[in-house]
């Protein structure tokens, strides 16, 4: 079963691939620090299972969608994989030594209980690692998010349920800086039509289907456009930053 739309990025529709390689650039830092038993709390369709079950004694993991879960227990036998809704976490006080979550938070609405129930289920000194979208670099309203969170919101959060907590961020080279601008252009063209800012102003429910379909259209119409560079970003092009507040995504270093 395949779960893909513009809010799921898709590893093979190819107007996808700057946001595919962007997810896929938390998965390949958090690879070369996690260890021991590691939770990855919305796996989603998997899309960094591949490097992160090396790297784990025991790798578990639990996501929404029992079909998608039901396919990762067979194209992973050697993970424990669950489905549910979150939070709280169906999992004893410390647990794991490492938890990852990636681009979840912002699809919470209790992120209050989410950073509680990920620090519960965390051995003493245990490793989170979590991402999420900055706010001031998003090009218009999601209306699948919650909410989103600037590098000092985020971070005055996660000090409330950790001990030591770390932010960095997700930035892009400029390869992929050209992409966000042009992305931005397009949208910032959209949102013109936009005169009465129904975007801020509807329920989030009555948004999704024409925010997907713009979306789409969008991405389609920037691969039309510059297929060489959408194609050829690769998550090389994407680097840990010292200057959250700039990147693109923010990334939570916290231990309990």
């Amino acid at each position: 079963m395949a779960v893909y739309t513009t809010e799921i990025a898709s590893e093979t529709i190819t107007s996808d691939n700057p946001i595919h390689q962007r997810l896929l650039k938390a998965y390949v830092i958090a690879k070369e620090k996690v260890h021991g038993n590691l939770l990855e709390v919305g796996c989603g369709e998997g899309r960094g299972v591949s490097l992160l079950i090396p790297k784990a004694e025991k790798f578990s993991a639990i996501d929404k969608i029992e079909a998608i879960v039901e396919g990762l227990k067979k194209k992973f036998p050697e993970g424990d994989f669950i489905s549910g809704n979150i939070p709280p976490l169906p999992y004893p006080d410390n647990t794991f030594d490492c938890v990852v979550s990636f681009q979840v938070i912002e699809h919470i609405a209790d992120d209050h209980l989410y950073l509680k129930e990920i620090s519960r289920v965390l051995k003493p000194n245990g490793l989170a690692l979590i991402t999420t979208p900055n706010r001031p670099m998003s090009l218009s309203r999601n209306p699948w998010h919650e909410r989103e969170y600037t590098a000092e919101e985020l971070t005055l959060l996660a000090k409330k349920y950790f001990s030591e907590v770390e932010m960095k961020g997700i930035a892009g080279n400029d390869k992929v800086m050209k992409y966000y601008e042009r992305n931005k252009k397009s949208v910032d063209k959209m949102m013109r039509w936009d005169v009465l800012d129904l975007q801020h102003k509807l329920p989030a429910s009555v948004l999704r289907v024409p925010y997907e379909m713009l979306n789409r259209l969008n991405r389609n119409k920037l691969k039309a456009a510059a297929d060489d560079l959408v194609a050829s970003i690769l998550h090389e092009d994407y680097l840990l930053s010292e200057k959250p507040a700039e990147s693109l995504d923010l990334f939570l270093i916290a231990r309990k």
